[in-house]
């Protein structure tokens, strides 16, 4: 791949590490490379000119890499950029975090160039014209966590080097020759010729390196490894005849993780390599993991688009021929208001339908609000309407009314009707289940400003979940309650910038719910403005 027309942009809180990877990117033939110490400073920069390519550490001050990505994400003009992150993380819960946000590329570190530019190339060789992914739902750490039966198109772990540095040359062939069979060896003959193995494109998993060494000894060569930060984590064995105290201590405190005698057994020494680097195994597995946790992500959204996208089509046709068969003038009344509500509830599957596609975006703080003028009285009349045949058993008295004075225009939301729709179904409906039989509900519209509705029910919410009643899972008394319904009412309040609160009256065994949504500003009246307690 071609990136000498290409600027990447290199986000890392630690200025050593950020001039590392930008030479490392300069060296693979990047046109420009923009630097930035943290998520903020980064942002400024993707506001202030074009990038191509973002590279973001995830453990950053003042902002992190996860809340870089979400801010781009939520960003009409930068939602498709292509993001890679960079990161130590081994959780698996907030790795899928950064998955469900949208990221285009994992990167665990340690990393060297190599494994740098296929990432690079994997993730901008995708579809431009495609808009980043999003699951609706992270993927679990089930199924082939493994990486082995994972999607055809995950990057293949390179295999396992070892880097062999001695000036004997016998000793330098035999070591070679006792590890070729089950790693890819490379050899160096002084510790200068290593450090420029350790420093290319390919450099070693692990070294195995003499201390005594004419030019530059090992404890030389590790000590600049160790001040590099692209070698800095390459692990090392010193193999040495020196076995006193003082040298085992030199080799410890440049982070050696074995110091072996010259007289070790070749079949001891061959074991001891091959225990150390099964760790060396499991960091790759991890890169692994993470490739086949994003890849299977992006299936997944695949697959849940292709099936709202089908579905939908069915019902809008559905509304569509019920509507048809609504408007004939030979259709019986009775019926025709059948029909009708047949076409609401085709309507509301629809809705439902549309919201799974949203509501993610919403909880990553990625949903772009299109806010116009919602006819709040009719979606709460429409909604009500539904909920007296849906709750016809229970012999419910559901009522909605407005204190607007009779001839005067209802005021309208700023918002979006399909989310309106979907908030008060939800609380209208909980408001109904949770109603005693033969009871009343009541929703009220207020003429004020913002706009508030109330809810209100005969019964209580029971003391134990008061405290987190627009919690996720959070549900009593219901068998087949998910717990999302209070919940998605919040998010989607919140989206459109309101909000909602909870009222119990144990006195009077009431419950009420209040939501506050912006009122269009073409309905504004002279009404005084009214507290809003949610939002203080």
């Amino acid at each position: 791949m071609m990136f000498d027309r290409l600027t990447a942009l290199v986000v890392d809180d630690q200025e050593l590490m950020r001039s590392v990877t930008a030479n490392q990117l300069r060296s693979m033939g990047w046109g420009k490379v923009l630097t930035a110490k943290n998520g903020a400073d980064a942002l400024r920069t993707l506001r202030a000119q074009r990038v191509d390519a973002l590279l973001a550490d995830w453990n950053m001050p003042v902002m992190s890499g996860l809340e870089l990505l979400r801010n781009v994400r939520a960003d009409a003009k930068l939602s498709r950029l292509p993001v890679l992150m960079v990161t130590s993380e081994t959780a698996r819960t907030r790795i899928q975090d950064v998955i469900a946000a949208g990221v285009s590329g994992l990167l665990v570190k340690p990393f060297n160039a190599s494994v740098l530019r296929a990432r690079l190339e994997r993730m901008l060789s995708a579809d431009p014209k495609e808009p980043a992914k999003t699951p609706s739902r992270a993927p679990t750490s089930g199924g082939s966590s493994d990486g082995a039966d994972g999607p055809e198109s995950q990057i293949m772990a390179p295999p396992t080097r070892i880097l062999v540095v001695d000036d004997n040359p016998t000793s330098l062939s035999v070591l070679s020759r006792l590890f070729k069979d089950d790693y890819d060896v490379s050899a160096a003959s002084d510790g200068r010729e290593a450090l420029k193995v350790c420093r290319s494109f390919t450099p070693p998993d692990l070294v195995l390196i003499d201390v005594q060494m004419p030019g530059m000894d090992g404890f030389e060569a590790v000590r600049h490894m160790r001040d590099n930060p692209s070698t800095a984590n390459i692990p090392v064995i010193f193999i040495t005849s020196d076995t006193s105290s003082e040298a085992r201590l030199k080799g410890m405190e440049l982070g050696a993780v074995d110091f072996v005698p010259k007289t070790t057994p070749p079949r001891e020494l061959r074991q001891r390599v091959r225990n150390f680097l099964r760790f060396v195994e499991l960091r790759k597995q991890l890169q692994s993991d993470y490739d086949a946790m994003l890849e299977n992500a992006r299936l997944r959204e695949e697959v849940e688009n292709i099936t709202r996208h089908d579905l939908k089509g069915s019902l809008s046709g559905i509304v569509g021929m019920v509507q048809t068969l609504a408007d004939d003038d030979n259709m019986p009344p009775r019926y025709a208001e059948r029909l009708k509500l047949v076409k609401e509830t085709a309507q509301q599957a629809l809705s439902s339908v549309n919201l799974a596609g949203d509501m993610y975006k919403i909880e990553t703080g990625r949903y772009k609000l299109v806010a116009k003028p919602v006819p709040l009285g009719d979606v709460l009349r429409r909604i009500v309407e539904l909920s007296r045949v849906a709750f016809a058993d229970k012999e419910l008295n559901i009522v909605v009314d407005t204190d607007v004075p009779v001839g005067q225009e209802i005021p309208m939301a700023e918002g979006e009707e399909a989310l309106c729709y979907s908030l008060f179904h939800n609380l209208i409906k909980n408001a109904c289940e949770a109603a005693p039989r033969k009871s009343k509900v009541q929703v009220l519209l207020k003429d004020e400003t913002p706009l508030r509705v109330l809810i209100q029910n005969k019964g209580v919410v029971p003391n134990d979940i008061r405290d987190t009643f627009f919690d996720k899972f959070v549900t009593q008394g219901k068998a087949a309650g998910s717990g999302l319904g209070t919940y998605s009412a919040r998010m989607l309040a919140m989206a459109q910038h309101g909000s909602i609160n909870m009222q119990t009256d144990d006195a009077d065994n009431l419950t009420t719910l209040t939501v506050w949504l912006p009122r269009h500003a073409h309905a504004a009246t002279s009404l005084p403005v009214a507290d809003n307690p949610a939002q203080g």
